[in-house]
């Protein structure tokens, strides 16, 4: 199983759409367990799906790129305008793959070693700190939030070798909840 950028895709609309219908809702409160607020989380999902576009992009193997602090809006952040930036991260994300040799490398983390992907690795890079970051604005706003069970099926199979569950400190499951699973190897359960 491969989480593709069709899977993003999905993810990123399901995003859009709870992120949209709770416009209204208190943005400033905490996210999930979070102490950033629901909007500056959100901020960072946002960003978290534009810098793996600025990573493929660069090539680089050894190290992040040099691509300024981030690409979040900060103060002007709107549940609107943030929705309408990850719209655009996500296809920009998608170009740069779809543009990518498939033997392309470039840099997917840098700790706790730096590890390096091919083009297919970003997209669920990408995806992983998008569902989870949203799941923690969504409990913040008191929204239900969930990925499609097969996508959470994908990105769990993709990422199941990653450094990044070591990092957490807890293991990545395989029961037949994938989103638990992901929720629980994050710390989120």
């Amino acid at each position: 199983m491969t989480f593709a950028a069709a899977d993003l895709s999905t993810l990123s609309e399901i995003v859009a759409n709870v992120w949209r219908a709770a416009a209204d809702s208190d943005w400033s409160v905490p996210a999930g367990t979070l102490e950033w607020s629901c909007l500056r989380t959100a901020d960072h999902a946002v960003d978290c799906v534009y810098a793996p576009a600025f990573f493929l992009a660069s090539r680089r193997q050894d190290r992040y790129p040099d691509m300024g602090r981030d690409m979040t809006i900060g103060e002007a952040a709107t549940p609107e305008r943030l929705v309408e930036r990850l719209d655009i991260a996500t296809r920009m994300l998608a170009a740069v793959v779809n543009d990518a040799p498939p033997e392309t490398r470039a840099i997917l983390f840098r700790r706790p070693t730096v590890v390096t992907g091919a083009p297919a690795d970003f997209p669920p890079r990408a995806a992983l700190e998008l569902a989870l970051h949203a799941h923690d604005v969504c409990a913040g706003l008191g929204v239900s939030f969930a990925p499609p069970p097969d996508v959470a099926l994908d990105l769990r199979e993709h990422t199941r070798e990653w450094p990044v569950w070591a990092a957490f400190g807890h293991d990545l499951g395989a029961s037949d909840d994938p989103w638990a699973d992901l929720l629980a190897a994050s710390g989120r359960a």
